[in-house]
């Protein structure tokens, strides 16, 4: 039986709630069709502490499916992201008022890293359920990117990480009601696509060969 485990964020940058956590925490302890089972894990959005308390979580859970889900304000859809870059350059301080600036995440690393989610497939199948979904070329530079590079660099050592990623989600409706024009998805549309996607990573044997790419 695989464990997943996904992860969610504290509130940052002002924010009550964080969609990320409000969805993850609800899905922790879900069998999946081939009794499969979720764990969750809150990282706080700080720049290193994530890191250091994703992969104790990870080695007590013994995932061998690790996805972070991160919140993106402006964005309408589920974001499958392509691509984990090793800088950390904060716009904002995080939780704890750190704020590096053109930083390696981890000296003398890749420069990248791709997911090694079936992204192209998982946003086929959200599409066929209802759910807006796409490819993401970017994580930003914040503490989403953080954790992706930090996740995929883990991964990179350690074999028994089948798959491993990060997925953006869009803010919740009562969020968006403080940035007039602003996009949302309800809690429960998140839910059920992120368990779409779990279900799509545990059957898909590759990548489905479709465009992801955008032209900016």
């Amino acid at each position: 039986m695989t464990t997943i485990l996904l992860t969610g964020f504290d509130p940052f940058g002002g924010e009550r709630t964080n969609p990320s956590w409000e969805a993850v925490r609800r899905l922790d302890g879900q069998k999946l069709s081939d009794g499969s089972h979720i764990v969750a894990a809150q990282l706080p959005c700080e720049f290193g502490t994530a890191l250091a308390v994703l992969k104790d979580r990870i080695v007590q859970s013994g995932a061998e499916i690790v996805i972070c889900i991160g919140q993106a304000g402006g964005r309408a859809e589920l974001s499958l992201e392509r691509v984990a870059i090793n800088v950390d350059d904060a716009r904002i301080p995080d939780n704890a008022g750190a704020q590096p600036i053109d930083a390696a995440i981890v000296e003398q690393g890749p420069v990248g890293y791709f997911s090694s989610l079936p992204i192209k497939a998982i946003v086929q199948s959200l599409r066929d359920n209802g759910i807006p979904a796409a490819v993401s070329q970017t994580a930003g530079t914040y503490v989403c990117n953080h954790v992706f590079y930090g996740l995929m660099h883990l991964a990179a050592s350690r074999p028994s990480l089948r798959h491993a990623g990060f997925v953006h989600i869009p803010y919740l409706p009562e969020q968006a009601l403080a940035y007039p024009g602003a996009p949302s998805m309800s809690l429960q549309m998140t839910m059920d696509g992120l368990l779409i996607m779990l279900e799509t990573t545990l059957s898909a044997t590759g990548d489905m060969r479709i465009t992801g790419g955008s032209t900016h």
